[in-house]
């Protein structure tokens, strides 16, 4: 799957109309229209049916189309697929991802419904969430095991009830699962997406918060409220002196390769290469954010 910038996932109530008519506004990387668990049983049905609706008729550029399905061993599981599918979803984000199996069924799911509507084989995308003990434990193994998957990430919530511990501001309960999933995707080369950010009215705790799970690795957030978006953008956007630095370093390794030479050096310190990688990582971010112009057709 092709890669993008995923520093913001906005979860979208599927049975709630003006969201879903709005949501492309706010500036989310990625919106996550939910089936699962803010729509009731009784609505599911109808919430399924708006949000095909709003895929087959809404224009969300440049959004990444993301749907959260309920279980495949719920009634209505193969049924998102097959509906999300057909209106041309992005990607498909698996809830309470725990084995390998979990992942493999979904995947074979999502290949029928793209042969039955003539999509092409392997066009949409999957994430798996991460909700349980037994998912984190497993979550090398999920990672790796479709290349259909953009992702993974963590849901707290269900993670610290399956544990049967609270859920603290801190986060310690949460920091053993955070770095496991960080490694698995890292490993997988995939993207780690952590947790949402309950308390919508306390910025600086989603800054504080933000800026932790950045150090740890994560690629990106799930967020709940439009108020939570920028403040995300900004701690994930580089700085203007790592921007500078890498700047140097990409003009440096240019140099040593006009002049046939596999050594990098920069103030005279020798550069390795998961340093030009982190450089690269930087300017393809600041681009992509339009901090700086893409100057080398990168993409």
């Amino acid at each position: 799957m092709k890669s993008r910038l995923r520093r913001t996932m906005m979860f979208v109530p599927g049975n709630n109309p003006s969201m879903l008519k709005d949501a492309f506004i706010y500036g989310a990387d990625s919106l996550m229209f939910d089936l699962e668990d803010s729509v009731s049983p009784l609505e599911k049905d109808a919430a399924r049916q708006l949000v095909y609706m709003a895929l087959k008729t809404m224009d969300y550029t440049p959004c990444e189309r993301v749907v959260r399905i309920n279980s495949l061993s719920s009634p209505h599981g193969h049924a998102d697929i097959e509906a999300m599918v057909a209106a041309g979803v992005d990607v498909i984000r698996m809830p309470k991802t725990e084995t390998v199996q979990d992942v493999l069924d979904c995947e074979l799911a999502i290949a029928t419904a793209e042969q039955k509507y003539k999509r092409k084989l392997g066009s949409v995308g999957m994430l798996a969430a991460i909700e349980s003990a037994q998912g984190v434990l497993h979550a090398s193994e999920i990672a790796a095991c479709s290349t259909r998957l953009v992702g993974i990430a963590l849901g707290a919530e269900d993670f610290c009830a399956d544990l049967g511990v609270r859920r603290s501001t801190e986060g310690s309960e949460l920091q053993l699962a955070r770095q496991t999933i960080v490694l698995a995707a890292k490993a997988a080369g995939i993207d780690a997406f952590d947790t949402v950010f309950s308390n919508v009215a306390d910025e600086g705790g989603l800054v504080a918060e933000t800026t932790k799970i950045k150090a740890l690795g994560f690629t990106g957030k799930s967020v709940i409220h439009p108020r939570q978006i920028e403040p995300v953008h900004r701690v994930f956007a580089p700085t203007e002196e790592e921007i500078r630095q890498a700047q140097r370093l990409i003009t440096a390794l240019q140099e040593a390769e006009r002049r046939g030479s596999g050594v990098v050096a920069v103030d005279g310190k020798m550069i390795d290469r998961p340093v030009v990688l982190r450089a690269q990582r930087t300017l393809q971010l600041a681009e992509a954010m339009g901090i700086v112009e893409n100057k080398e057709g990168r993409s």
